[in-house]
């Protein structure tokens, strides 16, 4: 979690699992796509510093955040993956909108995790405004795509 006293992509190098023999599926949402692209990026770089290999992983775009779910569920089925990541983007508006995607996108990844045997990482950035969703994209808060990566390879040797 980045805050003023942890950056989203801080972290102990060595203590991260060799990710070379891992295969990984990323879920992108297509919306806010400055700041997805800048999620997947960082997500991939991370990846690929661990060892995975780019054939090994494995990128899928759905149209918005709430698609997040189907798109991982779908990747689960396939069996192939050690661990997906689910990246995406909600920034406030003027309506409660925000509200029931954010809920509804935790609430169906956090249902994947309960019932699937494929770690499925939540890398949903449910920000304020555009700025603050910069920040945690490869701003000066780091970016949440890196995190996730690690998140993944350590929860693939869960």
């Amino acid at each position: 979690m980045a805050t003023a006293l942890h950056n989203l992509s801080d972290y102990d190098f060595e203590s991260i699992p060799d990710a070379s023999n891992m295969c990984f599926g990323i879920v992108v949402a297509e919306w806010n796509p400055e700041i997805t692209g800048a999620l997947l990026d960082g997500a991939v770089g991370t990846l690929e510093k661990h060892g995975a290999i780019p054939e090994n992983i494995h990128v899928k775009t759905v149209p918005g955040s709430f698609e997040l779910i189907y798109g991982a569920h779908q990747m689960t089925l396939n069996g192939s993956f050690d661990a997906i990541i689910v990246l995406g983007s909600v920034i406030r508006g003027e309506t409660p909108h925000f509200d029931y995607i954010c809920q509804g996108v935790t609430a169906g990844i956090a249902h994947l995790n309960a019932t699937s045997k494929i770690p499925v990482i939540y890398g949903l950035l449910t920000t304020e405004d555009l700025q603050q969703a910069k920040d945690r994209s490869g701003g000066k808060l780091g970016n949440k795509g890196d995190e996730c990566a690690i998140d993944a390879i350590k929860m693939a040797k869960f």
